[in-house]
């Protein structure tokens, strides 16, 4: 490594510092190589920027500077996680066929259909019956008609915009606004007697043990967060939807050391035990579309409301404010609307086409920057006994990468050795992944626990 290199690392926690608990914490100290990727955007800074504020964060939850720390390969392997993960031996799909770049009359567009019910209604805005339908229909349609039907009809895409036409649009503006990280701490006047109880444990492998963790999010961002949160002892219990299932793959890339249940919140049933688990909660964290859990009083406002000793941490694609804050929204197509798209397309002998990152970098960046978030409101909690609410969003997390300045191009690009590859049995077979990105007083953080079987856990804490 560069002499001086790893000071060239972003520090991503000036939202996080508007916390007593972290103003005067110093950054986490971060080793190995600053540059692995290479390209025009820090996509290194940014996966060890948010890595090395969750790790600031939990230093100064358990009063212990410098205990945890970021190693680069670690990260670098953690953010490429699906990749490494080997199921039975079997490399995961990824992204399904009907995903992808596709082009348009007047240009490009993002298509998102991983999920079947997506898959489905982008048949049905595109009056298709076949594949060759869709790309016949798209090639008939700018890439904004095309964008506009198919949100129409639920379903998951975004035309691929030229940098300076999203930062001309009022999106951007909503995207942009505000710190990556954005707080709000309970009214300490609204507590009474509600003060938590829960206070770090001393083990430095498991100080979030006894911390119970309700999860409410699904994909990459939010099942990152709380896997690291499991990683680190806690309770998590993670909770989906009966008629969406999650995909197989990435339920079980994200399932280390958290347990999975099912429920309807439409039945009266199934939603009072949810507000029950939330009655006895440290922890909610939600990853819908904005507003999309509200109807079901799970609103951070709501839940605060009732318990201002509660920590709530919510994410989105599209942020919580602006006309596209309810549109459905991934890592893919955030990319393709914010100019990520543009900015990494390259010439082919059949034409120019749009890239993308080297992985998947918003949506786990967002994860671990939300989970700074937590441990972040867990230690001015632990200060004050007030919660409080974080929230983050793929779309910001993106203006944050632009953001980030350039003068660590004159870093050279050094390869990362062949990361430390785990094993574990599963009820999914024999799945070999890798860690976590953390350091526990210089040594790897482990799971201790494989994935669970999807939606057989009871609703109740362990």
């Amino acid at each position: 490594m560069e002499p001086g290199a790893m000071e060239s690392v972003p520090d991503l926690t000036s939202g996080l510092r508007g916390v007593e608990a972290l103003r005067k914490e110093q950054p986490a100290a971060c080793s190995g190589s600053r540059r692995w990727w290479g390209g025009s955007l820090d996509v290194e800074g940014l996966a060890l920027g948010s890595v090395q504020s969750a790790a600031t964060a939990l230093n100064a939850l358990t009063g212990s500077p410098g205990r945890y720390s970021v190693d680069s390969g670690l990260t670098a392997a953690s953010f490429d996680s699906l990749g490494h993960l080997r199921i039975g031996g079997r490399k995961p799909q990824g992204f399904a066929p009907a995903s992808g770049f596709r082009r348009t009359a007047d240009g490009w567009i993002r298509l998102h259909a991983n999920y079947p019910h997506h898959a489905a209604r982008l048949m049905e805005a595109l009056s298709a019956t076949v594949p060759q339908d869709v790309d016949n229909a798209l090639l008939s349609m700018t890439s904004l008609e095309a964008e506009t039907a198919i949100v129409a009809h639920k379903g998951a895409a975004s035309a691929v915009r030229r940098r300076d036409a999203w930062v001309s649009s009022p999106m951007h503006s909503a995207a942009s606004s505000g710190p990556w990280v954005s707080l709000s701490l309970s009214d300490i006047a609204s507590l009474g007697s509600k003060a938590s109880s829960w206070a770090p444990s001393a083990d430095p492998l498991r100080p979030l043990d006894g911390l119970k963790v309700l999860d409410l999010t699904r994909v990459i961002a939010g099942p990152t967060s709380t896997r690291l949160l499991g990683a680190l002892g806690a309770d998590v219990l993670r909770i989906d939807p009966p008629l969406l299932p999650e995909l197989s793959e990435a339920f079980i890339d994200a399932g280390f050391d958290k347990r999975s249940a099912e429920s309807d919140l439409r039945k009266s049933d199934h939603l009072a035990a949810v507000h029950g688990l939330v009655a006895s909660a440290d922890v909610v964290i939600t990853g819908y579309r904005a507003g999309g859990l509200d109807r079901f009083g799970l609103s951070p406002a709501a839940l605060l409301a009732a318990r201002p000793e509660l920590v709530v941490g919510t994410l989105t694609a599209w942020g919580t404010s602006g006309h596209w804050r309810e549109r459905r929204g991934f890592d893919s197509l955030v990319q393709a609307a914010c100019g990520i798209a543009e900015r990494y397309g390259q010439k082919h002998d059949d034409g120019w086409k749009p890239g993308a990152l080297p992985v998947q970098a918003l949506d786990h960046a967002t994860g671990y920057g939300l989970a700074a978030a937590v441990l972040a409101l867990l230690a001015e909690r632990s200060r004050t006994g007030a919660g409080g609410s974080a929230s983050l969003s793929l779309a910001r997390t993106a203006e944050e990468l632009f953001a980030l300045p350039s003068g660590y191009q004159g870093i050279h690009v050094s390869s990362l050795r062949e990361p430390n590859l785990l094993g574990a049995e599963s009820p999914y077979g024999q799945l070999t992944f890798v860690g976590p990105p953390l350091l526990v007083e210089g040594a790897p953080l482990r799971y201790r626990q494989p994935p669970v079987r999807y939606g057989t856990s009871k609703l109740a804490w362990r």
